[in-house]
């Protein structure tokens, strides 16, 4: 195996191939993300599509910055200096730092998962989530992760600020096909608009199995940075049988007052 010799012109990156050096890096890099558990040089090489001499200066670069690491079968994983930087980075965010009080109010209260989750195109982000200490039930969302918009509780609440009327709904929705995890998720464009218009009305969303079957959630908008803009949304889910969406329904105001940092009736 070839490695870079940094005094040798020849091996000086074209200035016009800078940008795919540093794509190629970031794709492993993400492609690190996926595998916990570890990836082998030829392995990384086949996913990232670049031969093997490249990925593993790729992987070099990375390991002496501390972001990519080799454990002791000589698989590659993510370093602790990224897990260190993006752990401190996500506590540090000021949604996150003012949101955890709230999450912890609302598990304790219907001990179930809650999350807090941003818009972002076509789907939600997950920024915080909170599982009850114990019968905790686990759901596909992760810190980071994504989900659909169209079909989520928090998605609904968000959009519902975002696409004010039905043209701003057929516009974000333009030539796609709206992914249906569940049989019960919304299809078309109208009937996202005509949802949306529910969510304005009466000021939350649900999600009824719409995202995953047997899990019903509801949604309200968290102002956390601005008094008319949300930040994002939060959220509490549960297994259908368990907590029915009626119930979280019939909780709204404690769910409302909690949200807005106040003591429920």
């Amino acid at each position: 195996m070839s490695a870079e010799n940094p005094g040798d012109p020849a091996a000086e990156p074209d200035p016009g191939s800078k940008l795919v050096g540093s794509d190629r890096v970031l794709a492993v890099l993400a492609e690190l993300a996926r595998h916990p558990d570890g990836i082998g040089l030829e392995e990384m090489a086949r996913a990232v599509s670049s031969p093997k001499p490249t990925v593993h200066r790729a992987l070099a670069a990375l390991r002496r910055a501390g972001l990519a690491a080799q454990h002791g079968h000589g698989r590659y994983v993510l370093g602790d200096e990224f897990l260190r930087m993006a752990f401190a980075h996500h506590e540090a965010r000021p949604d996150h730092v003012r949101v955890m009080p709230v999450l912890k109010a609302l598990c304790e209260r219907h001990g179930e998962t809650v999350h807090y989750a941003v818009l972002e195109g076509p789907s939600v982000i997950y920024r915080s989530k909170l599982d009850p200490a114990a019968g905790a039930v686990r759901l596909t969302s992760v810190v980071g992760g994504r989900n659909p918009a169209h079909c989520t509780a928090v998605g609904k609440v968000l959009l519902a600020h975002a696409l004010p009327d039905e043209a701003a709904v057929r516009a974000w929705v333009g030539g796609r096909t709206l992914h249906r995890p569940t049989p019960r998720s919304l299809g078309t464009a109208e009937q996202l608009h005509a949802e949306l218009q529910r969510v304005r009305a009466q000021g939350y969303a649900t999600d009824d199995q719409e995202n995953e079957p047997g899990v019903n959630c509801l949604a309200v908008p968290a102002y956390l940075t601005s008094p008319t803009t949300p930040s994002g949304a939060i959220s509490v889910s549960g297994l259908a049988y368990r907590t029915p969406l009626r119930s979280l329904i019939d909780d709204l105001p404690a769910i409302r007052a909690i949200v807005a940092g106040k003591e429920p009736a």
